[in-house]
């Protein structure tokens, strides 16, 4: 009988333990203190380090909404690096790159506008987004606006629409690249890239890992018709030899 009762038990408890084991979702720092924001901190060339403290919006900054065209947390000018920030609610539309810059070890609680936009002119500005994470994005974490390339490395996203998209309606269009490596995506999202074919977009990708989408609804790559005015038309999706850049290999599901 004890040995019966036993195994009712261990069946039961594995049960029990196996769902939250499968929900389990990014892991995020604990901030160092809470930093309010009441208007844009311009950071120049240069390095700015947060401390690991929560930044989030006030007055003109703490809307909290979706609206385009909202004011950031941070301006980063070229050649800026913005490094060790939470960005706490609200995040307003959270940092804007007006050229070559760098982010590093940055985390969005939950995203506002967007996480980031990359701005600036030239076609060789890089912005580099180093380790960190997102969650919580209703549209869009990256949103690329500029020129130039996207590098996101070592990186989470959690509960997302796009981790990237380079615009589809800007009134200035140009050839956009994102390069993706080991980014750990957790279910729900809807896509990892979105991209402009007819401008000549790439998205290249490499040790990528999606969790929680059995079912694989999280595309990795999404090719659209991009315009400059009106709404962009999504005509394709999945790897190919030009634009969407990975191989199965390139992405693991757990």
């Amino acid at each position: 009988m004890k040995k019966v009762l036993t195994a009712v038990l261990t069946t039961a408890l594995a049960a029990f333990l196996a769902p939250v084991a499968q929900a389990a979702g990014s892991t995020f720092p604990t901030p160092a203190g809470p930093k309010p924001v009441g208007a844009t901190i311009k950071v120049g060339a240069g390095t700015y380090d947060g401390g690991m403290q929560r930044f989030y919006g006030t007055g003109n900054l703490g809307s909290g909404g979706q609206n385009e065209g909202q004011d950031p947390i941070f301006q980063l000018a070229d050649g800026a690096t913005l490094k060790n920030v939470v960005l706490g609610a609200p995040a307003a539309d959270g940092v804007h790159c007006l050229g070559t810059c760098t982010l590093t070890n940055v985390w969005w609680e939950d995203v506002g506008e967007d996480a980031a936009t990359f701005k600036g002119t030239s076609s060789s500005q890089t912005m580099t987004i180093s380790g960190g994470g997102a969650r919580k994005a209703s549209d869009k974490v990256f949103q690329h606006n500029g020129p130039g390339t996207m590098i996101i490395r070592n990186f989470q996203v959690d509960d997302f629409g796009k981790l990237y998209r380079s615009c589809g309606n800007c009134k200035t269009q140009h050839k956009r690249h994102v390069v993706m490596e080991n980014v750990t995506a957790f279910s729900p999202g809807k896509n990892l890239a979105g991209i402009n074919t007819n401008y000549g977009d790439t998205a290249r990708f490499s040790r990528i890992t999606v969790v929680g989408d059995s079912s694989r609804k999280i595309a990795v790559c999404d090719k659209y018709q991009g315009v400059t005015s009106g709404e962009p038309k999504k005509i394709g999706t999945g790897s190919d030899s030009t634009h969407c850049l990975f191989k199965s290999s390139d992405i693991t599901y757990r």
